[in-house]
């Protein structure tokens, strides 16, 4: 069993930064894939970047590629999100997800999928950010 839990969300003005951290406690040595996804009002959820932990490999949706960056502190079992210049419609629920199936190639590249979703296991419950214009 893995548990992620998100801290390090809130409102930001367009154009602000936001750094978003989550824990994952559990059983982490048999993660093989970690991202995070998002939730607008009224969306689906939707991938935003994903990370394999034993290469550090990355992934990363169009909408997002060049403002976000994903990363992994391995000693301290915690996901990061660095997210630049931010606007408006990225305003939505932000997940920290974990799955111990996925392999390395379909990490980076599923995460661009419109059902990619449904291939994570393990979810945070959600930390929520904000931004006006």
């Amino acid at each position: 069993y893995v548990a992620p839990v998100e801290s390090g969300g809130g409102s930001v003005q367009a154009g602000g930064s936001l750094n978003l951290s989550c824990e994952v406690s559990g059983n982490t040595d048999s993660i093989s894939c970690l991202a995070w996804f998002r939730q607008a009002p009224g969306k689906g959820r939707e991938g935003v970047a994903s990370i394999v932990p034993s290469s550090g490999r990355t992934g990363y949706v169009a909408s997002v590629k060049g403002r976000f960056t994903i990363s992994r502190d391995s000693a301290k079992n915690t996901l990061n999100l660095l997210m630049k210049n931010l606007q408006p419609e990225d305003t939505a629920v932000y997940y920290c997800v974990a799955d111990h199936t996925l392999g390395s190639t379909a990490c980076v590249t599923a995460i661009q999928a419109s059902d990619a979703n449904e291939m994570y296991t393990y979810w945070g419950q959600g930390t929520q950010v904000t931004v006006s214009s």
